[in-house]
């Protein structure tokens, strides 16, 4: 499980701001909520971020997905950039470092891994674990003369002098020292599980954009599991679907196409057979008219945007469930009823899993499911300072939260900020 990230001059982050999902005292949602730790620490399973347009509530999300993937990014050669975006709007940021921090869980070890970066390179990298109360350090990477340098803990870390002088020339001054790691065939076993969660452990973003039926479809293909999740899903969501139909058919893309890409891009036979066929999904209704019930078959793209969109996010929070990962949505509220945004967070809290959402919106009549549905310390925003900094701040951090009749009220009339300035 994620227990924090933290992050420091990335896009719109100029000041280091901090996602927690340590709990606080309150014990709403045992078991549901929030998962104990072998260490007596709660860790929170959801985390809700409310703010203006424009006021970093993506970019945050945006962090998360740009760690995950660099991590395990190779670049071609040592001039290629790392891709780090810094904060802009400050002469000084652009050649400041960027920092991310990460404290996190993998079968009941805590973890802190650090990065420092820039545009050109990895300037400080780092992976603690705790026995105690203090970290002990498993590896650390600087940068010295040009060049990066590993270092590893030889009382916790046991590796040949053959295997680390290969861990270090693969270790490129712009790539992580996971990325590295993986090009050496050998077993770190402590750093291993650190990097097979980080690897499996953070999904992509889903945004707005994202063309999730496509991928509920292709899961639903090769899951029986999912499909009857799906399926026991839409029925609870009350929609009057009671089957689906997978099947493969001719891909649209022209045959010329498929073998440019093949002569081109070295495609194999099976990545050539996936272009040329395309999975689609027919839903069963039922009906009742004159002559009873009856069940007609629709086709997929026939179906409505809510319900397309409804059947990717499930499938991406199936997923994530099974591999207690941290799972990214952007706009949650996209295309969906409010209430059936209720129902997917009201099942995803039945589950018994160390799955963890991170979910952004502006639909802020959740904010009267607090106390009921949600806890306050689920509740984030994100606001933008006058130096065009984002500030990212917790309900809990205010006073008299027990005497607030409507937390939407209170949002909309000013009282946690992060709403536009409309004049």
């Amino acid at each position: 499980m994620l227990e924090e990230l933290k992050v420091k001059n990335f896009l719109s982050f100029k000041n280091e701001v901090c996602l927690s999902f340590e709990a606080t005292m309150d014990d709403m949602g045992a078991g549901t909520h929030y998962v104990t730790m072998p260490d007596g620490k709660n860790l929170l399973r959801f985390a809700l971020i409310y703010g203006a347009n424009a006021s970093g509530k993506s970019n945050l999300l945006n962090a998360i997905s740009f760690l995950a993937d660099f991590i395990f990014h190779k670049p071609k050669d040592m001039e290629e950039s790392t891709g780090v975006i810094p904060f802009r709007f400050d002469v000084a940021t652009p050649t400041e470092p960027t920092e991310f921090s990460l404290r996190f869980y993998v079968n009941d070890v805590r973890y802190w891994y650090e990065l420092k970066m820039n545009k050109d390179c990895v300037l400080e990298e780092k992976l603690s674990y705790y026995k105690t109360v203090q970290p002990t350090m498993l590896f650390q990477r600087m940068m010295e003369g040009g060049r990066a340098v590993v270092r590893l803990n030889s009382t916790v870390v046991k590796l040949s002098a053959v295997a680390q002088e290969e861990l270090q020339l693969k270790c490129l001054k712009n790539m992580s020292f996971f990325a590295a790691r993986q090009q050496v065939n050998v077993a770190i076993p402590l750093i291993d599980e650190a990097r097979d969660w980080l690897r499996r452990g953070i999904m992509n973003m889903v945004s707005p954009d994202t063309h999730l039926f496509g991928y509920a479809t292709r899961q639903m293909q090769k899951s029986k599991e999912i499909k009857a999740h799906l399926l026991q899903f839409v029925h609870g969501a009350d929609f009057n679907i009671v089957g689906f139909d997978t099947k493969q058919e001719q891909s649209d893309m022209p045959e010329t196409l498929i073998s440019f890409l093949s002569q081109n891009g070295g495609l194999s036979d099976e990545e050539q057979k996936q272009l040329s066929i395309r999975m689609s999904t027919d839903f069963r209704h039922t009906v009742t008219n004159e002559r009873g019930t009856e069940v007609y078959s629709l086709p997929g793209q026939l179906q409505s945007r809510g319900t397309r969109r409804t059947l990717g996010i499930e499938t991406a929070i199936y997923n994530a469930e099974k591999q207690n990962a941290v799972l990214p949505i952007d706009e949650i509220e996209s295309s969906l009823h409010p209430d059936l945004i209720e129902h997917i967070l009201e099942y995803f809290f039945e589950t018994n899993s160390r799955a963890q959402l991170v979910v952004t919106t502006h639909y802020d009549e959740l904010l009267d499911s607090v106390n009921d549905l949600l806890r306050k310390d689920m509740i984030w925003f994100t606001e933008k300072q006058e130096d065009g900094a984002t500030d990212l701040y917790s309900l809990v951090e205010f006073n008299g939260l027990s005497k607030i009749s409507s937390f939407q009220r209170s949002y909309r009339s000013g009282r946690f900020g992060a709403k536009p300035n409309i004049e």
